[in-house]
């Protein structure tokens, strides 16, 4: 018959098999139940849509104070993406380009963000009465099988301008220079437009090309050399609901690589050590004589 040790030395062997099974989890920190959702958020874009006007420095802060986002060397026709921002009021603010930011600004305007609502803040018009422009983005999704586009006239060099399928119907007409349209829920497809002055102003052909749930900004320009047109297709939204973005400084540090455990697969490891001690203890309970 295997000898069968004492009572006191079994309680100290699962004692110890205890502790073996609490120093397994300890170094694997339980996740603390889901966080509560950050606050809300919406979106701000920048552009610069003046055809004579040099590059410039554009900064954005929360009115109430921070640390300011700074873009440097921002030129015609630049469009940056999305940058997700709590909500709250911004203060927008240009300068030439190499200025420093003790200068005054030349142009701030402020623009409040709603809760999932988009913006773009644009510098529009010519260098001799330049502004920004607050211009509310419509994210919303089109209808099934469609897609949603509007036209940003920042062309001077067509300052009324009518867009239409080459060949085909108008799309919008009599659109002014640094204005722009509601966005229009069209067929998808390999686009082929059609970009005319009033009065004889230059005239040109620009494609696109729009997918089916996509949400787009075509945005005119004057050409960087000759006297035509041209233009830049920009995703406001995607089909699947993202809104293209790019990184803006929170403060909040980036990930400690820490490994943790779910609250779920800790409890299944514990349940399996304790289950694990008693069939032990049953076992060596049976050999008893």
């Amino acid at each position: 018959m295997t000898p069968v040790p004492p009572a006191n030395s079994r309680r100290r062997r699962y004692r110890a098999i205890a502790v073996v099974l609490v120093a397994m989890l300890a170094p694997l920190p339980l996740a603390a139940a889901p966080a509560a959702a950050a606050g809300p958020v919406g979106y701000v874009r920048l552009a610069h849509l003046s055809p004579d006007t040099p590059d410039v420095d554009v900064y954005l802060n929360a009115v109430t104070g921070g640390t300011p986002q700074r873009f440097p060397g921002v030129g015609y026709g630049t469009v940056s993406n999305y940058l997700t921002v709590p909500t709250g009021t911004y203060a927008v603010s240009m300068r030439a380009a190499g200025a420093p930011a003790s200068d005054p600004p030349v142009l701030t305007t402020n623009v409040t963000v709603a809760a999932g609502q988009a913006y773009t803040v644009a510098g529009v018009g010519k260098h001799a009465d330049l502004g920004l422009k607050v211009i509310e983005d419509d994210l919303s999704l089109p209808p099934a099988g469609k897609a949603k586009v509007r036209i940003v006239q920042a062309s001077v060099r067509a300052p009324v301008m009518t867009v239409s399928i080459s060949g085909g119907a108008t799309i919008a007409d009599n659109i002014a220079f640094a204005t722009t349209t509601d966005y229009l829920a069209v067929a998808p497809g390999h686009w082929t437009l059609k970009a005319q002055g009033a009065g004889g102003s230059p005239s040109s052909t620009l494609t696109a090309t729009l997918a089916a749930g996509n949400v787009y900004s075509l945005i005119v320009l004057d050409a960087k050399t000759g006297n035509g047109l041209t233009a830049q297709l920009r995703a406001d939204a995607q089909r699947t609901g993202k809104v293209p973005t790019g990184s803006v400084a929170t403060g909040a540090g980036g990930s400690t690589g820490r490994r943790t455990v779910p609250v779920a697969v800790a409890a299944v490891l514990l349940l399996a050590g304790v289950t694990g001690l008693v069939a032990r203890w049953r076992r060596l309970r049976l050999a008893r004589p």
